[in-house]
């Protein structure tokens, strides 16, 4: 999977963990990631959720015959955070034939909770 030139590039992710229904990545809290009062953009927190479950799907499908996408995301803000580093740990609750559904925790470097995600995921067949 490639990942350079992509939004996860740009955001600095990286994936530490990357096992059966389960993904860990950090993410820099800095110029890339802050909004304008110098706080973690909450977007930045939902594309890292996104991100790790996105990743975490596509290693449970048949890469030969499927996909996946986002079909939906929702994320609770619950601490600010000015800098430093975040981590998401991506573990998912439910894998069916055509659907995902991923929980996703952000923690700061004192595993205090910042966010909160879940992420369902299709499962796309592909054309052959």
């Amino acid at each position: 999977m490639e990942l350079k030139n992509t939004m996860i590039d740009s955001l600095g992710i990286e994936i530490t963990v990357l096992e059966k229904g389960k993904v860990v990545a950090t993410m820099p809290v800095d110029e890339r990631t802050r909004q304008p009062f110098g706080l973690l953009h909450g977007g930045a927190s939902v594309a890292l959720a996104e991100t790790v479950a996105s990743i975490g799907a596509y290693e449970l499908v048949d890469k030969e015959k499927e996909a996946v996408a986002g079909l939906e995301i929702n994320a609770n803000h619950v601490r600010p955070k000015k800098d430093g580093t975040v981590t998401a740990v991506a573990e998912v609750l439910y894998q069916g034939r055509t659907t995902m559904v991923w929980d996703i925790k952000i923690t700061d470097e004192q595993d205090k909770l910042i966010c909160i995600s879940r992420c369902t995921m299709a499962v796309i067949q592909l054309k052959k």
